[in-house]
């Protein structure tokens, strides 16, 4: 009874654990939450008028968005940083944007 109980306990441990994030990985909360974030980069980067014909790529990891791609001029790439700090739950954005 004492093993079973404590084969019970260590899975339970284990299961739990494994939802933990680290440095370079999320939990199950952040991933969603970081789902939830590029979702609405994206949409706010197509929705606006600049930057709809861009070739930007969203990245999101622990609230840390990088944006990467092409776009066509410096202010461009200006606009696109200062939009996606506006955006709730970004805690950082990365700039590897070029230009074409």
């Amino acid at each position: 009874m004492l093993l079973i109980a404590a084969a019970s306990a260590a899975a339970v441990l284990t299961a739990v654990s494994g939802c933990a994030s680290t440095s370079t990985q999320e939990s199950t909360g952040q991933y969603m939450d970081d789902t939830a974030i590029t979702a609405k980069v994206k949409t706010a980067i197509f929705n606006d008028a600049a930057l709809k014909s861009a070739e930007i790529n969203v990245e999101t990891f622990k609230g840390v968005v990088q944006l990467s791609g092409f776009v066509n001029s410096a202010t461009d790439i200006q606009h696109a940083v200062k939009l996606v700090q506006t955006i709730s739950g970004v805690r950082a954005v990365r700039n590897d944007m070029r230009l074409k």
